[in-house]
């Protein structure tokens, strides 16, 4: 898939695996923030970093409503402070890797903390999918992408099936 067919960084441009780093929260990152707002509400993202945009900046969009709705919440500096619950496996995907998904584990449960947009401290507590999406996006902020947390079979399995897709759309 080319750029021009979407507007998101595509895997595996080596952004997806570098860290963003803790900053305050200025005009600069709110500016970040309001785009990654824009972008996952024209898509209607359950999430997204900022480094899907292009910025390797700490900030995520993530929606806090079950998978039919979309309440989003912008989170600057996000970080997993607790998980808890049971692991559940569900599927997962990610907008610089179009049509492909996997089964991931993690836990249901999670405490979020954060700075707002004024750069006030803040926790969020999320459970279900809701959760799910948290941890995928702070993943991403920390230079994880959701490939790694599966086998090494089933990530060379996405990426050949990812690499078959691009050649038949591009």
């Amino acid at each position: 898939m080319s750029d021009s067919d979407n507007p998101f960084v595509i895997y595996p441009d080596p952004r997806l695996l570098e860290p963003a780093m803790a900053r305050p929260v200025d005009a600069a990152l709110c500016s970040i923030g309001a785009r990654l707002l824009q972008a996952g509400r024209e898509v209607q993202a359950y999430g997204l970093a900022a480094v899907h945009i292009g910025h390797v900046a700490p900030v995520v969009l993530v929606s806090v409503a079950d998978p039919s709705h979309r309440d989003y919440r912008l989170l600057y500096n996000p970080r997993i402070l607790q998980t808890g619950g049971d692991d559940v496996i569900g599927k997962e995907g990610s907008v610089s890797m179009p049509g492909i998904e996997i089964d991931v584990s993690r836990p249901n449960v999670v405490n979020v903390g954060y700075d707002d947009e004024q750069g006030q401290p803040a926790t969020l507590d999320l459970t279900g999918f809701a959760a799910r999406v948290a941890q995928h996006e702070i993943d991403q902020v920390n230079g994880i992408f959701f490939l790694s947390r599966v086998s090494r079979l089933k990530r060379e399995a996405a990426i050949k099936r990812f690499s078959k897709l691009g050649r038949r759309m591009g």
